[in-house]
């Protein structure tokens, strides 16, 4: 698993969100964007990230900064999860995880003592022409505001 480093060019991407919108990621291009992957729409810790995420909207907003977030469940599940916890961000569905291989956030992860592949938790925040400011691998739910805002205020 490459992991993306500081100074890169963030691999671009064009996926499906919530609402079946393709979504790129130069649709962001001349704002600061937070992307992050989680590994399971609707799951405790993936509803903890994405509510504070939500929650400090406004804030990253303020900071110039947009959040997009993207997982291997399909836009239906996304949509769901949106929904239910009324998220105001995109939401993408990378279901072969070729987006996730190339972030470098797609790895081998073990539950209780079963090995699987799967998406690490990680958050990059990425200046308006794309590249990497930061990278968060095996980041905290509970972390990721508090890290990508630290950043973005830096």
């Amino acid at each position: 698993m490459a992991k993306l480093e500081v100074g890169a060019k963030a691999p671009a991407f064009h996926l499906m969100n919530q609402r079946s919108k393709k979504i790129r990621l130069s649709d962001s291009e001349g704002k600061r964007t937070v992307v992050y992957f989680y590994p399971k729409a609707d799951t405790p810790g993936c509803t903890t990230q994405a509510c504070e995420l939500n929650s400090a909207l406004l804030a990253l907003k303020k900071l110039k900064a947009v959040v997009i977030g993207i997982s291997p469940d399909p836009p239906e599940r996304q949509k769901a999860f949106a929904d239910k916890f009324d998220l105001k961000f995109p939401l993408l569905s990378d279901e072969d995880h070729k987006v996730a291989e190339k972030w470098g956030v797609w790895g081998e992860k073990s539950l209780y003592g079963r090995k699987y592949f799967g998406i690490v938790r990680s958050a990059f925040v990425l200046d308006e022409r794309g590249k990497v400011l930061s990278a968060f691998y095996k980041i905290s739910p509970k972390d990721t505001v508090a890290k990508v805002t630290a950043i973005l205020e830096g």
